[in-house]
């Protein structure tokens, strides 16, 4: 037998070995979930019967949103079944002809989406946080002025952007503040998407790129970006109730003011905490008040979960983190390529495939982190 069909018999039987391996994993977990998922759909069915939707509206709305939700997953269940199924036929018939890539290709591509979906399903089922069935603003920020944070900062947008494509999530840039330098400055992200804040809350902090380990401390503090992340509330307007006279209405800050292209930019700060929320991607100054005043609300529910407390006026100023002081993730590019999450304590040697928007392992981290 040639070399060269040895290295052919072997890729194919690698390959047989994954299809198989995400077929069985379906066949195993898949009917128990179907099966919850249904029980779950009927159970929300039922309390549409018992409940008169007119009596709360806010609750009815809730109840039809679960009903709808509890439909979509049970629709994608039995569409895994089939795929795997589909994975499983197409390996057999391969099977007929040892050399017929083709077929073993197109096995291989079914069984990755049902092992694309059977992570995202169980994942989505650890997300269990108030606030973790919401969508997800993100706001990048670059580090000290000059060329390479700017360029640093552009590439963790594309990061994140690349994968929200990679999981099919609806993720808009809103806001963008370029830079001289080819960079940007700061930019805005909103994903409109069930269970994104979930998936990126673990995000949130500094990320900082180390082009030498070596010597990390003296690029240390220049190439970094900061990574701000909130709810964005998909259903209904954050719950909570903040008084004019607590608002304090200015201008943005010098990066929104050199950037905004609208000219209706407005900046929110709370006058206790100091927290600011700015918006300037809308056509009004009305719009923009009213997208600023509900991220500066999504701030402020995070920080009342964190500190368990019930309302704005109980919040401790000192037991706040700054976005600048909590340090998410490394990116080592010399002597060797490496992603460390602080967080988790997680890595990733391929450096390139993380950049290239494959991060689902480093969140997959942070969610299981979340739940020790």
């Amino acid at each position: 037998m040639t070399t060269g069909r040895k290295e052919l018999e072997a890729g194919m039987f690698s390959l047989r070995k994954k299809i198989e391996d995400a077929v069985f994993r379906a066949e195993t977990l898949a009917p128990t979930a179907l099966e919850l998922e249904e029980a779950r759909h009927i159970k929300q069915e039922q309390m549409i019967h018992q409940y008169n939707l007119w009596d709360d509206l806010s609750k009815s709305n809730e109840i039809l949103v679960n009903l709808a939700d509890s439909s979509e997953v049970v629709d994608a269940l039995k569409d895994l079944r089939y795929k795997a199924e589909e994975a499983k036929l197409i390996t057999e018939l391969a099977g007929m002809d040892a050399i017929n890539y083709g077929l073993f290709k197109q096995a291989y591509i079914a069984s990755l989406d049902v092992s694309k979906f059977m992570d995202k399903y169980e994942l989505s089922k650890l997300l269990r946080g108030p606030y973790d069935v919401e969508g997800a603003c993100m706001i990048i920020t670059a580090g000290n002025s000059g060329f390479y944070p700017e360029i640093w900062a552009e590439q963790v947008l594309q990061m994140y952007m690349k994968w929200a494509e990679n999981q099919g999530l609806g993720a808009r840039i809103v806001e963008k503040c370029l830079s001289k330098n080819g960079g940007i400055k700061c930019a805005t992200v909103e994903l409109e998407s069930k269970y994104a804040y979930g998936y990126l809350s673990g995000e949130r902090g500094v990320h900082c790129m180390i082009s030498n380990s070596h010597n990390a401390s003296v690029l240390h503090e220049a190439n970094i970006a900061a990574v701000d992340v909130i709810p964005l509330f998909l259903e209904t307007a954050p719950d909570l109730l903040i008084e004019d006279e607590d608002l304090l209405f200015s201008l943005p800050s010098s990066c929104e003011a050199e950037c905004r292209e609208t000219g209706f930019a407005v900046c929110i700060q709370h006058i206790a905490t100091g927290l600011k929320a700015e918006s300037s991607g809308e056509r009004n100054p009305f719009a923009n008040k009213i997208k600023a005043l509900n991220r500066l609300k999504a701030k402020l529910l995070i920080i009342l979960r964190d500190q368990g407390i019930p309302n704005v006026k109980s919040i401790k100023k000192d037991s706040m983190v700054d976005l600048w002081h909590q340090q998410a993730r490394r990116y080592i590019f010399h002597p060797h390529k490496l992603v460390q999450d602080v967080k988790t304590g997680f890595q990733m040697s391929d450096l390139n495939s993380v950049l290239d928007g494959n991060i689902e392992p480093l969140i997959a981290a942070n969610v299981n982190s979340r739940q020790a």
